[in-house]
Formats: C-alpha cells, structure tokens, sequence
C-alpha cells in the first residue's frame, strides 16, 4: 500500500496517442494519478468530467493530471474523444502500475478481474507520494477539495 511520504513507484505507459508517457516526465511538476475502474461507465464519466471542467485550478496549481485505466489504448482513445477530456489518458493494460499502486481489484462486477480501484494520488515534482486515497467502493468519488488542497500546499 503506497502511503504518503512514500517514492511514488515510476511507471512508463501508452497515453492514447500510442507514446510512452513516464512518472519521470514530469519531474518538477506535480502530478495527479486517478486510477478509474472503466471507461464509459456512469462514475468513471462523471469523475473524469468533473476533472476536465475544473482542468484549470489544476493548472494554476502546476499540476498534470493523468487518468489511468486497465482499459486499451483505443477504448480510451474513444472515451477521449466522446468526453472531449483535455489530460492524458493512460492504458494500464497490463495492470502493473494499478498493481504497484495498490489500486487493483483483484475481483470486481461480473466476475471481471484485475480492474484498477478508484483512487488518486498528489506526486510532488520530486517524486514523493503527498496525497493518497484508494477507494474500495467504485461507486465514491476521490475528494477533489482535499486534492486541491493538497497541490495548494506545495506551491509556496
């Protein structure tokens, strides 16, 4: 389980313009992970939408928001597209990063497995874990004013 004050664990996944994106590329800025179970789904819509309509207070806070799910490259590439989402999203196909995280459920919905858990995490430009939140109920939202809150404090 990654707890605050932790090294964030480094990850290199497909964004949906098929590129490599690294933790380390956003070394210096703050970095917001959200782990969503599935695109297209009512929660993981309304979460990530909330997100793009605020897009800006992450902004001013120098924080990069990445959106990570187990789906394809191409089902996030069309759930990109559909929601017209102005960050990242990341395919966690394999499951590594939402593994090394804590943030995957081994056993979800209609017996689907390997699913990652609603959660997010606040990175600081140096790596360190400041905020973490793992939800175990898919349908909670993480809570956007503590996130805030957070970026807040690492912006002197």
């Amino acid at each position: 389980m990654i707890k605050v004050g932790d090294k964030a664990p480094l990850f290199s996944l497909y964004n949906t313009e098929k590129q490599a994106v690294k933790l380390e590329d956003f070394q210096g800025q703050n970095v917001v992970l959200l782990f969503f179970p599935l695109a297209f789904t009512g929660v993981c819509t309304a979460e990530l939408c909330s997100v793009r309509d605020n897009y800006s207070s992450y902004e001013k806070l120098n924080a990069q928001v990445l959106g990570i799910s187990v789906d394809s490259l191409f089902a996030l590439e069309m759930f990109k597209k559909a929601e017209n989402y102005n960050f990242p999203l990341l395919s966690d196909f394999n499951k590594t990063t939402s593994r090394a995280y804590g943030a995957l459920y081994e056993e979800f919905v209609l017996d689907m497995q390997g699913v990652s858990k609603r959660s997010a995490f606040v990175i600081d430009g140096k790596g360190v874990v400041r905020y973490a939140e793992i939800l175990d109920n898919a349908g909670d939202l993480p809570n956007f004013d503590a996130i805030l809150e957070c970026l807040n404090s690492l912006n002197p």
